[in-house]
């Protein structure tokens, strides 16, 4: 009893703290699924018409949960919520009142237990737990949801409704996909879901057999088709977007998942939902953000697969100048099909900022939200704004509002020409000192954006993407190709290329990895790279191979923690410029750094001036560790902040040893492309920044516009503060008086 008590205080006392509605409902279900053992937590808030919209969820499957509204007083969830008490089954599917949502695939879950939240003798929503085993709640479990629904809808009972009155403004929230503000008219994507054909006999298994075949070649000269007509639009790695799904739908693992229900007596919709569904959930199970997001593009094709069997045509555009597409999942095939200049946003009820068509709309230039969850009310041709800067979609703007960001597209327009101005000037302070501004990247899409907004070299560029992106080990060649690119890019220009940051919370599709209970700091970086010399000696071989004899290859070692770890690849280096030599290639080796993130290796720098040639401060992770907080973690993300004082202070103290070892020292991470950041970290003697492309001539413009002597006197000022957010409010002050606020 105790036990309970105590999780049920835990939990209220987490959702009260949440800074936003949609934090704490997220919150409420991922609280419960870890306190008892539950497969699906769902959470419903009652709209003013009565009907249940799912607003929050942990468990189904990810894609299929936005925009899921349940008639009020329909199925188990209704009959909770008017009974106000709660119903607790074995097969939930087996009650006379079971509605089944297709969306869902709930099919897999009997066991169920639905507890209403009641405020002032009204329903304002019902707490939902499934199960795969075919048992009921216990009672103690079933207790607990009880005293939890009471507790929560106190909490609950002052949100907003869900509503979206037609002719009226509504604002609607959802994370940054690609930045940008469009102004557009509203045209719904996936008017056909594969998640909602049903199973049916299948009448002649050869038949429909050959049919499947003949629907993979048809959709695989689509997707050249569509690959073209982007052609000099977009880059190589983001038009192989394209190549990618054209190698799922010839894999025959893929196939042969349909083939086999086929064989099984299912038609094949049905059988290409179970397949796709199937293959989608590997990934979606995986722990590596990236990874996850993978599941999208099985969702993609099962339904343009399925549009394409059912003869179904793309709605008309033609009457629509400005062109906002909004779907559950807003495929890649579907912003091909729209001239670029008339594509002004991107809005997806569900997927990630990590999706291929977050990755296509960033390198399209085009605003993109994601993951806005449902938009009830919305309807074809109606007029949106997107604000990818803030995350902010605003439907049927009024005039006041519209005006407001034209003029903030039009001030963009002109600050992207003033910028653009500054491109082949130096990042030089107002008072002479020189700053080096770098880029990161780890796809070759970001090649020409950093060329093009003036980077003098790459600081980081991420090798793990290739390994990610694939189904099996790139070979020593391949990597070869995709070095060659990135010098090509870069010629007489540095390039910082870290090994392979793989394994422990970053697995690959195709190497098992066991569970570790804390992947951050397990197996992965140059722990896991060493252990796998062979896939090391592979990734050194192929750098050496692509830099030739030039002297702008530089080597950066992730997680480095120990004087044996650069020991040990000093060595496997030596041996690989050994190896190529004797094969009669020209070999420069190269300097190798490391990669700071680990604060053990602060203490130990001084230790390594006679072993490594540079440093280069990962400002994520360090911030991290230090600070013990994962900023992905929603309970704890706003508390993070690689401001801090305890960060300014170490990295304090890392440019004072790596400048009295003569070591040279730069910065790569989100923090270098913060302004604020900025200005700190060049008053504290940094001289070298990697930073995003996106962000390089906002840095620039704002170094331009400083005087060292300024940055230095600001920075022993805030360095005397104790909090991160009182060092932003005199920070953002003091860019203010500069002129500079713009850009914070």
């Amino acid at each position: 009893m105790k036990d309970v008590i105590q999780k049920l205080a835990h939990i209220v006392q987490t959702v009260s703290h949440a800074t936003s509605p949609n934090e704490q409902m997220s919150l409420i279900v991922e609280s419960i699924s870890n306190s008892i053992d539950t497969d699906v937590c769902s959470l419903y808030r009652a709209n003013e018409k009565g009907d249940m919209v799912l607003y929050a969820n942990k468990g189904f499957f990810s894609s299929a949960v936005p925009n899921i509204i349940l008639p009020a007083g329909k199925g188990l969830v209704g009959q909770a919520a008017i009974n106000r008490r709660p119903i607790n089954v074995a097969n939930a599917q087996k009650h006379p009142n079971y509605l089944y949502v297709t969306q869902t695939k709930e099919e897999r879950f009997q066991g169920f237990c639905a507890v209403p939240l009641v405020s002032m003798r009204k329903t304002i929503g019902v707490l939902v737990v499934q199960r795969k085993a075919a048992r009921k709640y216990s009672k103690m479990e079933e207790s607990f949801l009880v005293t939890l629904a009471a507790q929560l809808a106190l909490l609950l009972v002052n949100l907003p409704l869900p509503k979206c009155d037609e002719g009226a403004t509504n604002l609607i929230t959802g994370m940054k996909g690609a930045p940008g503000i469009g102004i557009g008219n509203c045209h719904f994507c996936d008017h056909f879901d594969l998640f909602q054909a049903p199973n049916a006999p299948c009448e002649n298994i050869d038949t429909e057999l050959d049919e499947w075949r003949e629907l993979l070649a048809f959709v695989s000269n689509q997707l050249d088709d569509e690959k073209a007509s982007l052609a000099g639009g977009i880059v190589e790695d983001v038009s192989a977007i394209f190549t990618t799904y054209r190698m799922l739908l010839s894999d025959p693992g893929f196939s042969r998942e349909v083939e086999n229900r086929i064989r099984e007596g299912n038609w094949l919709p049905g059988a290409l939902r179970q397949a796709t569904q199937f293959l989608a959930e590997r990934f979606l199970s995986m722990d590596d953000p990236y990874l996850q997001a993978r599941h999208e593009d099985f969702h993609h094709l099962g339904n343009k697969l399925y549009r394409t069997w059912k003869g179904a045509k793309a709605a008309s555009t033609k009457d629509l100048s400005d062109i906002v597409l909004v779907g559950q999942l807003v495929s890649v095939s579907d912003l091909a099909s729209i001239p670029r200049n008339r594509l002004k946003g991107v809005v997806c009820y569900s997927g990630s900022i990590l999706s291929h068509t977050a990755v296509l709309a960033n390198a399209l230039g085009v605003p993109a939200l994601m993951g806005t969850g449902p938009i009830p009310g919305l309807t074809d041709g109606q007029t949106l704004i997107v604000d990818g800067h803030q995350g902010q979609l605003f439907v049927n703007p009024g005039e006041l509002l519209l005006a407001e960001y034209q003029s903030l597209i039009r001030d963009n327009l002109r600050l992207v020409r003033r910028l653009d101005s500054l491109r082949d000037l130096p990042a030089e302070t107002t008072d002479g000192e020189r700053i080096s501004l770098y880029a990161n990247t780890g796809l070759l899409a970001d090649l020409s954006p950093g060329l093009n907004n003036g980077a003098e070299g790459i600081g980081l560029y991420r090798t793990e993407f290739a390994f990610m992106m694939r189904d099996s080990f790139p070979s020593e060649d391949d990597q070869v190709n995709t070095y060659s690119h990135v010098f090509s890019a870069y010629q007489n220009k540095p390039v910082y290329i870290r090994t392979i940051d793989i394994g422990g919370d970053k697995p690959l599709p195709y190497f098992q990895f066991d569970k570790e209970d804390n992947p951050a700091l397990g197996w992965r970086g140059i722990r896991f790279s060493l252990d796998n010399s062979n896939l090391q000696m592979t990734q050194v071989r192929a750098m050496l191979r692509a830099a030739k004899d030039t002297n702008n290859l530089n080597i950066i070692l992730p997680m480095v923690s120990s004087s044996q770890e650069i020991d040990a690849f000093a060595s496997l280096l030596s041996d690989a410029c050994q190896q190529l030599k004797d094969e009669g290639l020209s070999i420069v080796r190269p300097p190798v750094g490391i990669m700071l993130e680990v604060p053990g290796a602060i203490s130990q720098i001084s230790s390594w001036k006679n072993k490594i040639d540079f440093i280069s401060i990962g400002s994520n992770d360090l911030s991290q560790y230090l600070l013990a907080m994962d900023r992905n973690n929603a309970r704890v993300a706003s508390r993070y902040d690689h401001v801090h004082p305890a960060v300014l202070r170490e990295i304090e103290r890392i440019i004072s040893i790596t400048k009295a070892s003569g070591i040279p020292a730069s910065i790569c991470g989100e923090m270098a492309s913060d302004p604020v950041a900025v200005v700190l970290l060049t008053g504290l003697g940094l001289r070298k920044l990697s930073v995003s492309a996106t962000k390089l001539p906002q840095i620039k413009w704002m170094i331009r516009s400083l005087s060292i002597k300024k940055a230095e006197y600001i920075t022993s000022k805030v360095m005397q503060l104790d909090s991160a957010s009182a060092i932003r409010k005199q920070m953002t002050e003091f860019l203010g008086d500069l002129g500079l606020g713009e850009i914070i």
